[in-house]
């Protein structure tokens, strides 16, 4: 079994379309292989698993801690996975190298290839890449692909880079129209937005099989350590939680899933979009996405808000993060400004802000038990949304590493409700807690203040 990373200098250097493009020649090739994502992106792995057909799994090392992350690369099942990286290699906690690619690669000894967007320079690119080398140590770069590079531009740079660093360039991927895609507020779109999809990513394979080599890629991965594969299987479900999935909520860590499954639980999906009752359950799982470009057809669904609404307030143990928590709210304003009802489980308003809020990692500091938290705990999150609530709750202290604070959040002994997403794969037994808290509303049903 082998590993290799795909990284940048920065983001929007076309790492998901050509890890995309790989992993598709790669089937072609009659291989299974296998993909991983560096970070707490949401999007990129979509389009990884469409490719593949199987989950992509996130690699954060903040959010799941050394042990989440080794349990995670503990699990690969296929001879050859590959991990696209996040924004620059280096890029890490508040400016730091912490939890970078960086980081991960060189704590499990993972060969990088760096994917470069060449232009308007030549031997200054020499001299970046030999910085990148020099920057960190032990520094696993083994190679270079030039991506929306064209071949005179490749053959030009291509001796001087390999002179000047010691790199492997293994070729380019020229511009094409298949390897440019849409974005919105949040990133890419979600892959199954991509109508052409399979078309898109059998021509980018077909071009790297002219233009990159990828038998030379294949052999510069690592090997994985022998007797690292440990996954056993899940014992049998004690309960059932039901886990909101569609076009309005799109934003699972597929460990965390995995996670709730080890711990008991038996997990079922439904649709708050499409379906017109949840099922039958014994928790709820309202994962964040996109309910604010679907807030009119949620709005209609008034059997679907009714059941749940019903349910949360008569105590059902429900995490609902930031879409969830949108969800949850009195209203959420469309794009365009109109405000539809949500669940009205909570009073605020979720509106559009036009940038980011609060975004990127930090740690909520219980103060009060709770049915996730614990008082004293640092529970690693991320934020990363464009909309905001008229009460986004004050339940838990929130602190980033550049020293900003706030409060967020609503909790009580049945509900989790906020912005901050969570990874219940991590080195908390956040999803023990969670499980536990089902199966005691199996046996015994709600608490008599409900979600209050």
């Amino acid at each position: 079994m082998k590993r290799l990373m795909l990284s940048a200098m920065a983001s929007n250097s076309g790492k998901t379309v050509l890890t995309c493009g790989l992993l598709t020649a790669l089937k072609n090739r009659g291989l299974e292989p296998e993909a991983f994502k560096c970070g707490p992106d949401y999007i990129d792995p979509m389009f990884h698993s469409r490719v593949l057909g199987v989950p992509c799994r996130n690699l954060d090392l903040f959010l799941q801690g050394e042990q989440g992350v080794g349990r995670t690369l503990a699990g690969q099942r296929s001879g050859i996975a590959l991990i696209e990286g996040a924004m620059g290699f280096y890029d890490g906690l508040n400016g730091t190298d912490q939890a970078s690619p960086w980081q991960l690669a060189a704590s499990w000894n993972i060969p990088t290839v760096l994917i470069l967007r060449p232009g308007g320079g030549s031997l200054t690119l020499a001299a970046q890449l030999k910085g990148l080398l020099d920057f960190r140590r032990p520094c696993p770069i083994v190679g270079v692909i030039f991506t929306d590079c064209k071949q005179s531009l490749h053959d030009y740079l291509k001796p001087l880079v390999e002179r000047e660093t010691g790199l492997a360039v293994l070729g380019w991927l020229p511009p094409m129209e298949q390897a440019r895609l849409s974005s919105r507020h949040l990133g890419l779109v979600r892959a199954e937005e991509v109508t052409d999809f399979q078309q898109r990513f059998q021509a980018v394979a077909a071009q790297l099989e002219q233009t990159v080599d990828i038998s030379k890629l294949l052999r510069l991965a690592g090997e994985v350590p022998q007797g690292e594969q440990t996954r056993t299987p899940p014992p049998p479900p004690r309960c059932t939680i039901a886990v909101a999935r569609d076009e309005a909520f799109c934003f699972h860590y597929a460990d965390g899933l995995e996670e709730l499954e080890r711990q008991g639980a038996r997990l079922v999906y439904f649709s708050p979009l499409h379906d017109s009752a949840p099922p039958a359950m014994d928790g709820l799982y309202l994962c964040g996405g996109y309910p604010e470009l679907h807030a009119g057809q949620l709005a209609e669904n008034r059997s679907m808000r009714q059941a749940l609404k019903a349910a949360i307030l008569s105590g059902l143990p429900t995490l609902a993060e930031c879409g969830g928590f949108l969800y949850l709210q009195r209203q959420l304003e469309s794009p365009e400004g109109e405000a539809y009802p949500m669940l009205d489980v909570l009073p605020g308003r979720g509106f559009p802000t036009g940038g980011l809020r609060r975004f990127g990692y930090a740690h909520l500091c219980p103060q009060e038990d709770s049915m996730l938290f614990r008082a004293g705990e640092r529970i690693p999150v991320h934020e990363f949304h464009h909309w905001d609530c008229t009460q986004p709750g004050q339940a838990l202290p929130v602190e980033k590493a550049n020293g900003k604070r706030w409060r967020c959040g609503v909790c009580t002994p049945s509900l989790y409700a906020g912005f901050p997403h969570l990874h219940l794969g991590g080195q908390l037994p956040l999803a023990r807690r969670f499980v536990n808290r089902a199966e005691h509303y199996k046996r015994h049903g709600g608490d008599q203040n409900g979600a209050g």
